[in-house]
């Protein structure tokens, strides 16, 4: 058996002050103003990749101290309204939902998920949902036709069975990397999962880190987007990291909003780009960096990791150019073979990732650290089932709301930028072209000038 630490994910305190912490960065301090604490690590005992029944079991009816809820807010809350609020768990990541299930201090429900021989899947609710509002938690991870076809039945049978309002809660959406069509004759899969989920009878989507925000116009029901970046950020704050040592890296031009957010999180680290092309699927070719690392520590952003191949790659490529420790960042872990193989080569320091996706045992390797994102799927789910009535609610997402609204902001720096870039070019063509004009002006008066004598002498000569 392997034991894997488990990070909390990030606890709000009374005043949601910014970090301070004892083991901050060395010369100076990173400044994270709307970051929150983790809680500290415990050592959790899994068994391929899931945490042991005896764990729970051991513990009674206790909330695990790692996904303990901060204060007693919402379990109060929960238990003093005898709640309309049920969590059930498909197959996927059934480790997740006990933690959401735990923080809100509540119980899975009660469901029964089995397999026929021929692969079909049956579903049974073992307990009422008429009239209540149901989550629903299952990834669409690999597996992924069987997780997705798992969600949309339990979604049916939820609705047959009369539940007021169903919510999808999709910690990692699949097919969203076929969210438009590059090439003739390709299917836009994002969108045909899209009306599934939907005509399967749910009434909301909550997602996390979605592979690109233009997926969540795909459905015709409301989404909740959730960005997994405060959990890596305040994790990242712990590291004996001088700041001014620190550069972020997309690893591909297309996730250039997404790590200039994530590095304005950081003290406004300096921004450098890996430049790639892309020959097939899973298939990536490296071109060169734009930026400077040398001597720097490199922490490459993105939301999630399959085989490997684009982020190994730049992790070389950042080496070769002098970077002294490379760091990797991503909500979800694919881990498609042979991806194990590459992060664990010795091209990164540490590969940082959640538990969006579960990690099976034997994909466990030193440079590993997983991070729960729990905490920050529990709140969203009480704000969304409370409707964010009471205030107090509100205040600790506030810190997920504001990455969102910074990655939505620097998505629209970009055409501010263009814009400014363009109204520069004018005004230099502009620039040029007076000394041109005033050519042409003088001309034109000397022009008109020796017209205006040859008319007069002209006249004269008649007059004569």
């Amino acid at each position: 058996m392997s034991t894997l630490h488990l990070h909390s994910a990030p606890t709000p305190s009374p005043s949601f002050a910014p970090i301070t912490s004892s083991r901050f960065f060395r010369t100076s301090r990173i400044s994270l103003p709307n970051a929150v604490c983790c809680k500290a690590i415990e050592a959790v005992q899994l068994e391929n990749g899931r945490p042991s029944a005896r764990e729970f079991a051991a513990r009674g009816n206790a909330i695990p101290s790692y996904v303990e809820a901060p204060n007693a807010r919402i379990r109060n809350l929960v238990n003093r309204n005898d709640t309309r609020l049920r969590i059930f768990s498909g197959t996927a990541n059934p480790a997740l939902s006990q933690e959401i299930a735990c923080y809100l201090g509540l119980e899975l429900g009660k469901i029964k998920i089995k397999r026929f021989a021929d692969g079909e899947i049956y579903v049974q609710l073992q307990e009422s949902v008429r009239g209540c509002d149901v989550f629903l938690v299952q990834p669409t991870c690999p597996p992924a036709n069987e997780n997705l076809m798992e969600l949309l039945i339990m979604i049916d049978a939820c609705r047959r069975a009369s539940a007021k309002n169903i919510t999808a809660v999709i910690p990692y959406f699949g097919y969203a990397r076929a969210d438009r069509k590059t090439q003739g004759r390709e299917s836009i899969a994002a969108k045909l999962v899209a009306n599934l989920i939907t005509e399967a009878g749910a009434n909301r989507v909550l997602a996390c880190d979605l592979h690109s925000g233009q997926s969540m116009g795909y459905f015709d029901i409301p989404v909740d987007h959730v960005y997994g970046q405060p959990v890596i950020l305040d994790y990242l704050a712990s590291k004996t990291i001088c700041s001014d040592d620190l550069v972020v890296v997309s690893p591909d031009v297309g996730g250039v909003a997404r790590a200039r957010a994530f590095a304005k999180k950081l003290s406004d680290a300096p921004l450098a780009i890996v430049d790639k092309r892309r020959h097939g699927h899973n298939v990536a070719e490296v071109m060169n960096l734009i930026g400077d690392v040398r001597g720097k520590v490199a922490v490459m952003v993105d939301d999630m990791i399959d085989t490997a191949g684009t982020i190994a790659k730049g992790a070389a490529l950042l080496h070769q150019e002098g970077a002294r420790e490379v760091y990797a960042c991503t909500t979800h872990a694919v881990f498609s073979p042979p991806a194990i193989e590459r992060l664990s080569s010795g091209l990164f320091q540490e590969v940082i990732i959640t538990n969006t996706i579960p990690v099976a045992e034997q994909n466990y390797f030193p440079q590993l650290t997983v991070l729960s994102v729990a905490n920050l799927l529990g709140e969203t789910v009480w704000r969304v089932h409370d409707d964010c009535s009471k205030p107090n609610s509100c205040k600790f997402f506030k810190r997920v709301d504001d990455v969102e609204e910074n990655v939505e902001e620097e998505c629209g720096d970009e055409t501010k930028q263009e814009q400014e870039v363009t109204r520069k070019e004018v005004c230099n063509m502009q620039k040029k072209l007076v000394p041109e004009r005033r050519t042409a002006l003088i001309l034109l008066c000397v022009v008109g000038l020796y017209c205006a004598i040859i008319f007069l002498c002209v006249v004269c000569m008649l007059n004569k």
